[in-house]
């Protein structure tokens, strides 16, 4: 009995309005709450070519490199000793040639003075041949072990940053090993979202982000095929996007679906002792009816508020 009379007192004050909208289901995008990492979309490891002991590292976490850059020297002795083994063998097989190349020569002064036969100076060649055959296959096997010895820089393999360094200057490493991680190809927000959301997801779709108290937006750029854990692994491209520390967790609202809801504009709801109501349009005359609303969203760029009971579509609400 109460509230007639205060609903009756409500429509004896008058209400105005200026116009009047119809209440039509509205599909509205549903939105999921999950969280996101701030990862790189390549890993690419700076590996060692040959073994020995790190004598310079260059680089240490958070570092930005380029491609090819030195960021360690490895060094192995016994390349050193090998090229020495093979410099002193150039020098006694170039003295054997210096030898041979006079031997030759006297033969051809000899053969003239009929001294020695052409067997003999025929001989004399064959063994400066082969003694120049050697020097030259020591020669490539020198530049063998040379190139080795220069493949003790590690450079990096990709423009980025240095995100981890598991070794130390000193130490002893083996070819194939990694000296460096580098992070390259642009910082992404990964996301991992259970499997039953993976036939809604759209490449392009507009993804809301909170980070650091801020709103921004981002770009669902890509949706990997495989399932892990019974989770879609997805990247969203984000402008200005804290790249500061790498796997930092960020709130992401990802667009799962639509569904259909009841709105009226903001300023259509009137808030009286507690109770909502809104004016609704019966047969032309205002009526004031109690309304429980829901969710704040935007429509048609302005505010509007879901209602959960008290309208049903085709229903006119007046607007002031």
């Amino acid at each position: 009995m109460r509230y007639i009379l205060f609903a009756a007192a409500l429509l004896a004050a008058g209400p105005v309005f200026a116009g009047e909208i119809t209440i039509t289901p509205t599909a509205v995008t549903e939105w999921k709450p999950v969280y996101g990492r701030v990862e790189t979309r390549d890993l690419v490891p700076a590996r060692t070519r040959i073994g020995g002991t790190i004598t310079k590292l260059l680089v240490s976490e958070g570092d930005t490199v380029e491609p090819g850059q030195r960021i360690a020297l490895i060094r192995d002795d016994k390349i050193t000793y090998q090229i020495s083994s093979y410099d002193a063998q150039l020098a006694a097989l170039r003295s054997q040639q210096e030898r041979a190349r006079s031997e030759l020569s006297r033969g051809k002064s000899l053969i003239e003075a009929g001294v020695i036969t052409v067997q003999r100076l025929e001989q004399l060649q064959a063994e400066l041949d082969v003694t120049t055959n050697q020097i030259a296959a020591t020669e490539a096997q020198r530049s063998v072990v040379v190139r080795q010895q220069q493949e003790g820089e590690v450079l990096a393999p990709a423009a980025g940053r240095v995100l981890t360094v598991p070794t130390t200057r000193g130490a002893v490493v083996m070819a194939g090993e990694t000296v460096a991680t580098v992070g390259s190809g642009g910082f992404f927000l990964r996301l991992a979202v259970p499997e039953r959301h993976a036939p809604m997801l759209r490449l392009n779709s507009s993804i809301r982000i909170q980070a650091g108290g801020a709103e921004m937006s981002g770009r669902l750029a890509k949706i990997y095929p495989r399932i892990e854990s019974g989770r879609v692994v997805a990247d969203v491209e984000v402008a200005d996007l804290d790249e500061t520390f790498v796997n930092a967790r960020v709130l992401v609202q990802l667009p799962v679906g639509q569904r259909d809801v009841l709105l009226v504009p903001a300023s259509a709801i009137e808030t009286r002792s507690g109770i909502d109501f809104v004016t609704v349009l019966d047969e032309g005359k205002p009526v004031l009816r109690a309304v429980v609303p829901g969710e704040r969203l935007e429509h048609a760029s302005e505010p509007a508020v879901e209602i959960l009971t008290g309208l049903s579509a085709g229903e006119k609400v007046g607007t002031p």
